[in-house]
């Protein structure tokens, strides 16, 4: 039965993901409707926190794009990208990092890809190589920034077992920013040079190339409104630092005879939304503009996917544990840096770093495995990048005229495959490293 049951799970992915945009989310509800009703399992409780989150950061960073901020900091790694040209393929991994840990959310990038593939192509470096690395940049980031919605949920399922925002932030930035530099290093030697690329020699016979300059010329000026964004949004983030490192600072009640702390997806939520109100405010937004960013419209077609998915692959989870927990149990006790892989398997069929984490992390918690070691094999759930159909991956390959970035004869032999790998690996390996010696 259970095969079955994996088959529904794996149709509904399978067929969300060939159709694109919120089908995941829609499938993975049909998947969910035959689960319950022909198979009889119970569904769980919806992911909640997850969504509630999401829908938080994205309107904070909507009203950041409505009001100009976004714009201004994407002019300002423009500016940065275009002062070094010829080292693009290391700075604009790192520019897509940041923008993506300010954020909380790896969709930010899709203004400064289009400058990334102009910048590179004018100087004559393979776009394949700044783009790819930058936006398995922003997929590592978004594992390790304070206001994402996969950190939220990580500190809310590990909290519990003594670990806070600052521990996660200790470990996996460092161990993502690692992974990053690793795979600069190997995508600078990527692929031939742009000069003795067959397409791109074809595409300047043919004369199709298309100058994107003209586009790109948007973040001149600069009004006193978007400053003002970036400061609200920037101060936002410290908050939430600082109350994820000091619980004390957050409100405490006396419930039944003992003190509890408001938790931190719940601050994260009202911070974000605050940070919202307070642009929309000072900036005089129309809320309107607000629902329309690209952010925004993003976002809310990310929870409409995680919804789906994250539901059905938490029932199937949830109904299965126990034979689930017999088949590797005696593997993943004896070593359990192989729950790594698991995360990464289930990132790639689930297609979401939350809710991959969402389902999973407490079967390994049941399995017995340390919340520590559970925290050191977190950035394995970066395995969005295995099927060329995540929506950046996707708009990267679409931004490259030069056709340098592109999906392979075989589908998986992909211009982000190795850059992917380099990258989660190389993460995973420092993160383990630095739970040994810190903890």
């Amino acid at each position: 039965m259970i095969w079955l049951e994996i088959t529904i799970v794996l149709g509904a992915i399978l067929i969300g993901t060939r159709l694109k945009g919120i089908s995941l989310g829609i499938m993975g509800g049909f998947g969910l409707a035959i689960l319950a009703f022909f198979f009889h399992l119970k569904p769980t409780d919806p992911p909640s926190d997850v969504l509630f989150i999401i829908t938080a950061v994205v309107t904070a960073a909507g009203a950041l794009e409505a009001a100009g901020g976004l714009g201004y900091l994407a002019g300002l790694a423009e500016k940065t990208i275009k002062k070094y040209p010829h080292r693009i393929t290391f700075i604009a991994p790192l520019i897509t990092y940041i923008l993506t840990f300010l954020a909380g959310t790896g969709h930010i990038v899709y203004s400064i890809l289009p400058i990334i593939a102009t910048v590179a192509r004018d100087t004559g470096v393979r776009p394949e190589r700044p783009l790819t690395a930058s936006v398995i940049a922003a997929q590592q980031a978004a594992i390790a920034s304070p206001i994402s919605a996969p950190t939220a949920i990580l500190i809310g399922i590990l909290a519990p077992y003594g670990i806070e925002l600052l521990d996660v932030l200790c470990i996996l930035v460092p161990a993502t920013l690692g992974g990053i530099l690793m795979t600069t290093l190997v995508v600078n030697r990527m692929g031939k040079e742009l000069s003795e690329e067959p397409a791109y020699k074809k595409m300047l016979e043919v004369n199709e190339q298309k100058d994107l300059i003209k586009e790109l010329d948007t973040y001149s000026k600069v009004s006193n409104s978007a400053k003002l964004s970036v400061t609200l949004f920037i101060v936002g983030i410290i908050l939430i630092i600082l109350l994820g490192a000091f619980k004390n600072l957050r409100p405490i009640w006396q419930i039944n005879g003992k003190l509890v702390f408001l938790d931190m997806p719940t601050t994260i939520e009202v911070l974000m939304f605050s940070i919202a109100a307070l642009t929309m405010l000072t900036c005089k937004l129309n809320p309107t503009e607000i629902s329309k960013s690209t952010v925004f419209t993003s976002g809310i077609q990310a929870v409409i996917s995680i919804l789906g998915i994250s539901w059905l692959g938490d029932t199937f989870v949830n109904a299965n544990q126990a034979q689930i927990m017999e088949l590797v149990q005696t593997q993943i006790v004896k070593h359990p840096w192989q729950f790594s892989f698991i995360l990464f398997f289930m990132s790639i069929l689930l297609v979401s770093q939350t809710a991959t984490i969402r389902s999973l992390m407490p079967l390994g918690l049941a399995l017995g495995i340390p919340a520590i070691t559970l925290l050191a094999a977190s950035p394995a759930v970066n395995g969005l990048f295995f099927f060329p159909n995540y929506p950046t991956i996707l708009a990267a390959i679409n931004l490259d005229r030069t056709g340098t970035t592109r999906v392979g004869k075989f589908v998986l032999n992909h211009s982000f495959m190795i850059p992917g790998l380099i990258a989660t690996s190389t993460a995973v390996i420092i993160a383990f490293g630095l739970v040994k010696y810190l903890f």
